[in-house]
This record gives C-alpha cells, sequence and structure tokens, in this order.
C-alpha cells in the first residue's frame, strides 16, 4: 500500500503542481493536546475549522487546514467563510472544544467536539451536522484536507486507497504520512491540486469531487471526502493519523475510530484534570459563568510543552501565516530561551513544579559548547536563527535559581547543574555587557533589559559557585556584576534632550545604546530601526524608548521610586502608551515597523508595529512593585481584555480605525502570533504576584546588593574591547583580559615599572588588580605581554586618574 495502486479510470489532476503554498491565519481561537506522552500531536483551530496540526513533534507542523464544506442543488458554502463561529472549552482548563459554525444564510449549523487521542497520534472530530432549513437528505458534507508535511506545502503527494478494505485518505510528504478516517462511508473522494483541481474547485463549480483524480503527485495538493450524512444520521466521528508510513497512520486513525469518542474523551478529559488539580488556585474566587482565564494560562503553556524533551515552543502559530509560503520554516513553533525561561517561570508560579524543572533539564542539554544559548532553535537544539541575545545565556541561570529557592532542586542536586551555570556564567563576563541583539532580537549595543539580565544571572551565578566552595570565583562575579551596574546609567540614560525638557523631568533610560569604545557616557549615536518601510531609518539613540527600561525593576537593580526610574516612566507613558476601551497597552518602542502596515496589510518585512498586551502584564508588575496593587490589578484587567473570545492572549493588538476586511478591530487580536505563550505565562505570574504582594520572578541577590543596601565600589575594570581612558581616585584598576598575560605598568611616566602578573579567575578572563587606590591625578601607563605566546602588545596604553 505504500505506492498505491490507482482504481480504473483514474487520470492526472490538472493544474500540477498548484499555486505557491501559504499557511494560514495566525488567530487561533484553540490550541489542545493531550497530557503525556503516548499522543504526540497538536492542533489548532481558527474561523471555526482545525487549522495547523502538528506531529510527532512541536515544531512540525504536518497539515495547513482542515473544514468542510456544504452544498446542495444550487448550493455551495463552506464553513470558514460562510457561517458565524463560536468555540467553546468542554471544561475549564481542559484544551478540548466544541466548535459551532452556524451558517450566516441559516441553512445549517455545523458543531464539533475537537481534541487528540490520548493513547496515539491522532486527532479526532467528531461532527454532528443540522440541516435548519430543509431535511438531511438535501445537503452533502465533504471534508477538505490540505496537508503540508513536513512543514511545507510544495511537495506533497495526496492519494485515495483503502487499508484493510476501509476507504481513506492519504497523504505524504517529507517522510511523513498522514490518513484520514471517518465512522460513516465515503459517497466520493478525491485528490487533486490547490487552485486547480482540488475539492474546493470542483464543488464550488457545481461539478461534485472528481473520483477520477485519485493521485497527485509532488505538489500543493488537498484531499477531499464526502461524508455519508444519512448513515449517520447527521454525526460522523473522523479521526486523522500520522505515522512514517500510510500503514501506520492509518492503523492509528482505524484504532481511534473503533474505539469510539466516549472512552477517548473520558480519558483526555482525567489527564487534564488530574494535571490541573496538581497547581495553585490562583483563579479563586471564580464567578463560574465566566471564562476562567487562569486556566485557559495553564492549559495553553502545558499545550506548547513537549512531554518527551521539556522544550516549549512560542507559539502554535505562524504570524501573518496566511502571507507566508514555505520558506518560512519555523514561525514561532521553535524554542526560544528567553521565551521558555520566562514560560517556566510561568508554570513554576502556578505549582507546576515537575514541568518547570523539566525546562531546565532540557536548557542543559541544549547549552552550545562556549556556554551560551543559540537564538532560537527546534525541539534538538538545532539552530534556526544565530544571533546572539545576552539575555538568553542568563536567563537559564535565573530558572535554577528560582528552582532551587522554590525547593524542586535540592541541595544534593545542585552539582548537577554547576558546569551548566558556570559555562553560561563564562559567556557573559567574556562577551557581555553589550549584546549583539536586544531581546527583540534587532539592535546591538547596551539595553536596560539585557542588562538587568545579565547582571542578576552573575549574582545567581555567584551564589552556586560559592555553595559549591569556589569562593574567590563567587567573589569575581559579583565585582563583574557590581561594576556593571555601576555603569548602567552611564551607557543607557539620556539626560538633557528635548524630550526631557519638554516633560520637565531630569532624564530616562533608553531602549539601547550603541557600544563604543572607551565612551565614558551615553552617546548621541544613531540606532537603526528595523522593519521600516524606509528601510534606512534610524534614531538617535537618546530618542529611543522602550518599557524594557522597567526590567531595572523587576529584576531588583533599581527601587520602583528611583527618581530616575519615575523619569523613564513619565517618557514612556508620554510616547509609547496608549489607553483604550480596554484598558492601557505599550509600543516595543517608538518607530517600532513590526505590525501590520498602514491600512492593515500583513507584515512583510516592513510595518508598522503594533500595541503588546505582554508590555501591560510588565507594567503591572511596576505598579505592584510600587505599592500601586489597585493599578496592577487593573491593568490586569487589560491584559485579560486583549484576550480572543476562547481566552488566547495575542502577541499585538490592532491600534487603529477597524478594517473589518481584514478582521482588525480596534484592541482585538491583530494578525501576529495568538496565542504568544510569553504573555500567557507573564499573566500567570501577575496573579501570583498579586496574591503574594510581592513580585514572583524578582531576583533577592540584585534587590538586597544595590536597592536594599549598596555595594562597595568595584575594580575599575579595562579591557581589550572596553579601553576606558579616565577613571576616579580611590579605584583599585583590573586589566581584564581574554589570555594568561603580565602586565608591565608605570604611575611616572615609565620612570619606574612594575611588572604584575594576571591570574586566572576560572570564567575565560585572567585579571591582574593593580594597586591603585591611593593614586591621586595622574596617567597610568601600562603594556601587555601575552605569556602563551611570548610577545608583545606593542602598544602603550593609558589611564588618566581624574
Amino acid at each position: 500500500m505504500s505506492f498505491p495502486i490507482l482504481p480504473p479510470g483514474s487520470i492526472d489532476p490538472p493544474g500540477a503542481p498548484g499555486i505557491e503554498p501559504r499557511w494560514t491565519s495566525s488567530d487561533k481561537s484553540a490550541v489542545g493536546t493531550a497530557i503525556g506522552p503516548a499522543s504526540p500531536v497538536w492542533f489548532t483551530a481558527s474561523h471555526g475549522i482545525l487549522n495547523e496540526i502538528y506531529a510527532p513533534r512541536l515544531d512540525m507542523a504536518c497539515v495547513r487546514d482542515f473544514g468542510f464544506i456544504v452544498t446542495a442543488d444550487d448550493y455551495f458554502s463552506e464553513e470558514k467563510r460562510d457561517a458565524d463561529h463560536q468555540v467553546q472549552a468542554i471544561e475549564d482548563g481542559v484544551p478540548a472544544f466544541r466548535l459551532i459554525n452556524t451558517a450566516r444564510d441559516g441553512r445549517y449549523r455545523i458543531t464539533k467536539t475537537v481534541f487528540s487521542d490520548p493513547e496515539r497520534e491522532v486527532v479526532l472530530q467528531d461532527v454532528r451536522f443540522e440541516a435548519l432549513i430543509g431535511n438531511l437528505s438535501r445537503y452533502q458534507l465533504h471534508a477538505l484536507v490540505a496537508p503540508h508535511l513536513v512543514n511545507g506545502g510544495a511537495d506533497n503527494t495526496a492519494w485515495c486507497a483503502d487499508f484493510k478494505g476501509r476507504p481513506m485518505l492519504f497523504a505524504e510528504g517529507s517522510g511523513r504520512v498522514l490518513a484520514v478516517a471517518a465512522s460513516v462511508p465515503w459517497l466520493a473522494r478525491s485528490a487533486g491540486y490547490v487552485g486547480f483541481s482540488d475539492g474546493w474547485q470542483t464543488l464550488s463549480r457545481g461539478e461534485g469531487l472528481k473520483e477520477e483524480y485519485s493521485y497527485a503527485a509532488s505538489g500543493n495538493v488537498a484531499l477531499s471526502g464526502t461524508l455519508d450524512l444519512q448513515a449517520g444520521e447527521g454525526r460522523a466521528l473522523v479521526a486523522i493519523g500520522f505515522g512514517t508510513q500510510p500503514e501506520e497512520a492509518a492503523f492509528r486513525a482505524i484504532l481511534s475510530l473503533e474505539q469510539g469518542i466516549e472512552p477517548a474523551l473520558r480519558r483526555y478529559l482525567s489527564g487534564w484534570r488530574d494535571w490541573q488539580a496538581g497547581l495553585l488556585a490562583l483563579d479563586e474566587p471564580h464567578n463560574p459563568t465566566q471564562l476562567n482565564q487562569y486556566r485557559v494560562s495553564t492549559s495553553v503553556l502545558a499545550t506548547h510543552c513537549d512531554d518527551a524533551s521539556g522544550a516549549i515552543i512560542a507559539s502554535l502559530s505562524i504570524p501573518w501565516g496566511f502571507n507566508k509560503s514555505d520558506d518560512d520554516l519555523g514561525g514561532y513553533h521553535l524554542v526560544w530561551t528567553r521565551d521558555l525561561v520566562e514560560t517556566a517561570g510561568g508554570l513554576l508560579a502556578a505549582g507546576a513544579k515537575a514541568d518547570a524543572r523539566s525546562v531546565l533539564d532540557y536548557l542543559s542539554a541544549i547549552q552550545e559548547a562556549d556556554g551560551h544559548w543559540v537564538q532560537n532553535a527546534w525541539l534538538d537544539g538545532r539552530p534556526y536563527w544565530h544571533g546572539i541575545q545576552m539575555d538568553e545565556t542568563a536567563f537559564p541561570i535565573l530558572l535554577y535559581d528560582m528552582l532551587l529557592r522554590a525547593g524542586v532542586i535540592g541541595l544534593s542536586e545542585t552539582g548537577r547543574y554547576l558546569p551548566m551555570i558556570e559555562a553560561a556564567a563564562a559567556y557573559i563576563v567574556t562577551n557581555g555587557p553589550a549584546t549583539q541583539q536586544d531581546r527583540w532580537e534587532e539592535d546591538a549595543g547596551y539595553s536596560p533589559f539585557t542588562l538587568a539580565v545579565e547582571i542578576a544571572g552573575l549574582l545567581a551565578a555567584a551564589d552556586a559557585t560559592e555553595a559549591a566552595g569556589r569562593l574567590s570565583a563567587a567573589q569575581y562575579l559579583r565585582e563583574v556584576a557590581d561594576g556593571w551596574n555601576e555603569r548602567i546609567e552611564e551607557w543607557t540614560y539620556a539626560t538633557d534632550t528635548e524630550l526631557s525638557r519638554r516633560l520637565g523631568i531630569d532624564g530616562y533610560y533608553v531602549r539601547i545604546a550603541t557600544a563604543t569604545d572607551g565612551a565614558s557616557s551615553l552617546g548621541r549615536d544613531f540606532i537603526p530601526i528595523r522593519n521600516r518601510d524606509d528601510g534606512g531609518a534610524v534614531l538617535e539613540a537618546d530618542l529611543l524608548l522602550s518599557p524594557d527600561a522597567l526590567a531595572l525593576v523587576r529584576f531588583g537593580l533599581r527601587a520602583a521610586d528611583d527618581p530616575r526610574i519615575l523619569g523613564t516612566i513619565a517618557a514612556i507613558d508620554a510616547e509609547l502608551r496608549r489607553d483604550l476601551p480596554t484598558g492601557s497597552y505599550w509600543y516595543r518602542y517608538n518607530e517600532d515597523g513590526y505590525g501590520e502596515r498602514i491600512g492593515g496589510a500583513p507584515f512583510a518585512g516592513r510595518g508598522v508595529g503594533r500595541l503588546w498586551p505582554l508590555l501591560t502584564g510588565e507594567r503591572a508588575h511596576y505598579e505592584l512593585a510600587a505599592g500601586r496593587r489597585d493599578e496592577a490589578q487593573r491593568l490586569l484587567a487589560a491584559l485579560e481584555a486583549s484576550a480572543s473570545g476562547g481566552g488566547l492572549l495575542p502577541e499585538q493588538i490592532w491600534d487603529s480605525d477597524d478594517v473589518p476586511e481584514r478582521e482588525l478591530f480596534l484592541g482585538r487580536p491583530s494578525g501576529s502570533a495568538m496565542p504568544l505563550v510569553w504573555a500567557h505565562a507573564e499573566h500567570i505570574k501577575l496573579l501570583r504576584s498579586i496574591r503574594d504582594g510581592v513580585i514572583f520572578d524578582m531576583p533577592p541577590q540584585t534587590f538586597a546588593r544595590y536597592v536594599a543596601a549598596k555595594p562597595a565600589p568595584a575594580p575599575f575594570s579595562w579591557r581589550p574591547n572596553a579601553k576606558r581612558i579616565h577613571m576616579a581616585p580611590g579605584r583599585a584598576l583590573r586589566i581584564e583580559l581574554p589570555e594568561p598575560a603580565l602586565i608591565h605598568w608605570s604611575t611616572d611616566g615609565w620612570a619606574t615599572a612594575t611588572d604584575s602578573h594576571a591570574r586566572d579567575t576560572g570564567f575565560g578572563t585572567y585579571v591582574c588588580d593593580l594597586p591603585t587606590k591611593a593614586l591621586g591625578p595622574g596617567t597610568i601607563v601600562f603594556t601587555v605581554f601575552w605569556t602563551d605566546t611570548q610577545r608583545w602588545e606593542g602598544t602603550d596604553f593609558k589611564i588618566e586618574v581624574v
């Protein structure tokens, strides 16, 4: 059967290879999977039908969509386009759904119960067709399936065949196969090329399904089948199974059909009830007549988790997918370390300790040899994009520290993670604090958000190394963190700008500033603005704002009432805040280009940034830190109000006049990713923070060191990639180098000189502390002899003590 035998009379469907394939809407109304590794299949729904189905991994999309068409004499209606849609969770916290599609012309209703078989790689749809005008016999119901195996629709093969005498629909691509079976007979089946000979085309032309089109090879293909409504009295159970061979996929689908809907649903519900029962009751008290947004968020997090590895992807969606071709292999079904740790924090906040621990184990397994984590990756750790974001190397350290403080990791287990922590800390020390990309994956330099995460990560790593008995290593990490913390304002705080004068404030933290060699303060350098129609757009660094600066409070580096933070709040609100009827929301930064184009056309490398509900959650955390619990709760309500009707939180919401033809409405989800798992994690953490009265994920080390107290001045650091030229009196000068070296130095213009050896810190750097604290104004001059290669640097370096 792996090579189907075509029935007599079969002909090649016209139109090969079909139109260029596209994905589908990212505006999901439902996402789901069964709890446990026995059912490695994930489904999504939008516009009343199944969208992408992923199997057997979260990063392998195998179906574009799976919907139904209704025909009668001189009648054609597609439920996706021609019906009003309702989505209902069968039970709070259980991602099994009832999709109700009522034709706008009032002629029919299709009700589908959708979930995955908890014991195998199969998605089930219990379909009920109701004739609202006329009787059942007047209508025909046709299934339409668009396979995209795997992560692509351009080279799939579809065919109609039997398995053990059972008529089925099959498709194959990239070594994976799907099979569609039904509990009622198929009255007709066909396979064709999308846009030319697929079932939608022939049905819309009133030609019915062309059974002579039974095999469509190597193209953008679609499968169609007419269900025998009379045989099931308007009911049918439809199964789509997956496997590596047609027989395997067919066998799984048949097993699911034969067990029936009730036993499978019972086990599915039981698995999710048990998982939800182990969580904290952050949803109490809850109005049972309203959507339980907390349980939606927890189920979204768990649905995006791969039980076999502990990995969690960013979203089961492809932003603006209806405009994306096979060139966009990854969409958001990839692992971003930052999103992953933020999500693990949400799981921990909800009490899902084992799931959060699995994330740390996964991160330990995919860490790169040099200590960092790649920008994003497939589930098995293969890089997708190769950018370096320093916060993504620090976040796993913070996750370890959270799990340790929560008692999820016992003291006897800490040694298991120490190599991971030390390697990550070494990478931060040797490559930070400037980052190749900020958290929005766009610009390089000094970012307040990245700095906050790096410094917090180094302090947490210091605690871990100190607990292992490495006291000098811990001291060094704290000194690096202290030195970087001292310079945050130097790098990222702007004063005396046009904006600060207009607002009557001293200054504010900027979004990002270029890392310039030897710079002593934030300069008026220019930052590229990505994704804009004017591709060469730049903005002066001291005029570029972002809510990112609030990370300095969130991660415990600055007090919520610090005048510099208050000034930053005033600037952010003046430039980036938008108050809608549903509440307050913020833009990522001024002049952002990541969003729909003016008028609502989908983002395709150029656009206008829209509002991010995630940032409302982050602002609520700031308000809570500032002691304004009521305001935090108001912002929580705004975050929840941005959700879809099914409770899914979007990446962005539309901020302009309604564009109904593009399904864009003020304050409602835009065409970007939905759900954004990170936003759901932020929602859960905010619920926990409000309940506890403290910021759930604030590292205690930073707050204790920089807000509650003040450490001694750190050594004044000079590095080959950060050649500082001025220092204040009374500071020890630390020369930090990437290799073993001897420092030849003088304080009297080489009249006398001293040789000092650099010591190995154990973190990829070699440091030499010069006894300069007692020096008054003057000049320190030095050069370097590299001991491994036995060569002089050949240049004298000077630092003025002023």
